[in-house]
């Protein structure tokens, strides 16, 4: 069947059916009479041949480091919801964090006939920089700040600033579990905000003990426990993530310590997980839902520019500082 078998059946002309799968101005008496015959053939438009005709696909490829994130999957959501708007979908592609399988997802996705690329947070290199600047279509970054690069990111320095600020109204003896300094957002720029922290407080930042951990509770578990075989005295413990944080309490009990009564935990992120944990923890929300959204406002409007003249956009979102029970 085609739109103008369709056509026929519903005593329409073939443009009235090309509006009403497009979205475009039709009385509701066509609309019915269109949807009748539709739903009746269990019709459905081919998408491919409608791209050839237009050169629009109206998909938008999103590549994810990890699937199994909560701050992810509120991300996702405000993608989806900006999405819903302009009637587009996703495509999405889980990397695993490594960069040269983002490069291979760009290239896909561009040439599969993507409209444009969302890049959640990652690591930048050479290589990926590079693809990213011959990149044909729309791409924006989410979560990471570089230069030259339309981006979405989050304030972390400020939120790490004066989550550590709040805790060192308490305790002295803060340590530090962070990322990679690879990664420049969660990793180097949170951990600045904390050694920045220390220093307003009056303290030597030199003094703040600090270790890596990976992103998961488990990790935060292990790298709390290096802490304490460094050193005893710790009554203040940061963390960049709230899986690292909730890792961090575990440890923390197991070696006979009370939260916040010996020491206090805070991390950021506002997850799911900290709510229901005793006691909850302190955090810093971050905007993620926004942050897709934005994201997605961003790609509309240079798929719109088409000539990619328009100005390259870097918008930093703020933050949200919670206090529950850990502290």
């Amino acid at each position: 069947m085609t739109i103008k078998d369709i056509a026929k059946e519903a005593g329409v002309s073939p443009a009235a059916v090309s509006r009403y799968f497009n979205g475009g101005s039709l009385s509701e008496e066509k609309k019915s009479a269109i949807s009748e015959v539709v739903e009746r053939h269990h019709f459905v438009p081919n998408q491919t041949a409608s791209s050839m005709r237009t050169g629009k696909t109206g998909h938008i490829g999103v590549i994810v480091p990890k699937i199994h994130s909560d701050s992810l999957s509120h991300l996702m959501h405000g993608i989806s919801t900006g999405l819903k708007k302009s009637d587009r979908t996703m495509i999405v592609g889980c990397a695993d964090g490594n960069t040269e399988l983002e490069v291979r997802y760009i290239r896909a996705m561009e040439s599969g006939g993507m409209e444009g690329i969302i890049l959640m947070g990652t690591v930048m290199t050479p290589y990926l920089s590079n693809t990213i600047d011959k990149c044909g279509i729309p791409l924006v970054v989410t979560g990471q700040s570089f230069p030259g690069i339309p981006c979405v990111y989050y304030d972390d320095f400020n939120a790490m600033r004066e989550l550590a600020g709040l805790m060192l109204k308490k305790r002295k003896h803060i340590a530090y579990i962070g990322a990679i300094e690879e990664d420049a957002a969660v990793g180097k720029t949170r951990r600045l905000g904390a050694l920045k922290a220390m220093e307003e407080a009056g303290l030597d930042p030199k003094k703040m003990l600090c270790t890596v951990s990976g992103f998961d509770i488990e990790n935060g578990y292990e790298a709390m426990n290096k802490l304490l075989k460094k050193r005893s005295k710790i009554d203040g413990v940061l963390c960049a993530t709230d899986s690292m944080a909730l890792g961090a309490m575990l440890a923390l009990r197991e070696a006979g310590m009370s939260i916040p009564e010996d020491v206090s935990v805070a991390g950021i992120g506002n997850s799911i997980s900290g709510r229901v944990t005793i006691p909850q923890l302190t955090t810093v929300r971050l905007f993620f839902e926004q942050c897709g959204e934005t994201a997605v406002r961003l790609i509309e409007e240079m798929i719109a520019d088409g000539d990619r003249s328009m100005a390259i956009s870097q918008i930093r979102l703020g933050y949200e500082i919670i206090e529950r029970g850990s502290i």
